[in-house]
């Protein structure tokens, strides 16, 4: 994976995703997942998978890793500042084997690490571009974010 994938400690993002995976909420699916990430600050960030009786409500550990890492500003602003993103992710089952994150996750681990986002998968570390080819992203809304202009037919007045 080159370089970057070098300078970050996968086996250290495993054994966090693996640790806490054991605080998944999963009375369900008796399925439980964790996942570790690290910004681009160096901190390591963490959730895990939070199941609901109401199936579809269930949270993926990588969409609960975001949201714990946004809450403790960790990743993401609100202003024009340049923001922490995720550098790195690793996910992890029950059973401690690495899982590659499901197409919704992928999308939302994009939000926040873009393309060049690393991966951890079964066969190592991939870019998250290669995973998730031609997403939609920020820069989609940004390039259309020109105002719009009403259009008034003639009315001959």
């Amino acid at each position: 994976m080159g370089e970057m994938a070098d300078e970050i400690d996968v086996a250290q993002l495993r054994d966090t995703a693996k640790a806490v995976m054991t605080r998944a909420y999963a009375p369900y699916s008796r399925f439980s997942v964790g996942a570790a990430g690290i910004t681009s600050t160096g901190q390591i960030v963490s959730g895990a998978n939070v199941e609901n009786v109401s199936y579809g409500l269930g949270v993926c550990a990588e969409v609960s890793m975001v949201c714990s890492a946004v809450a403790a500003g960790a990743l993401g602003t609100t202003d024009d500042a340049p923001r922490p993103t995720l550098r790195a992710v690793s996910v992890s089952d029950g059973r401690g084997h690495v899982l590659t994150p499901c197409g919704r996750c992928r999308q939302v681990l994009r939000e926040f690490g873009g393309d060049d986002l690393l991966v951890d998968t079964a066969d190592g570390p991939r870019r998250l571009g290669t995973l998730l080819p031609d997403a939609f992203g920020p820069d989609h809304l940004r390039d259309a974010a020109r105002p719009a202009t009403a259009h008034r037919p003639e009315t001959g007045r």
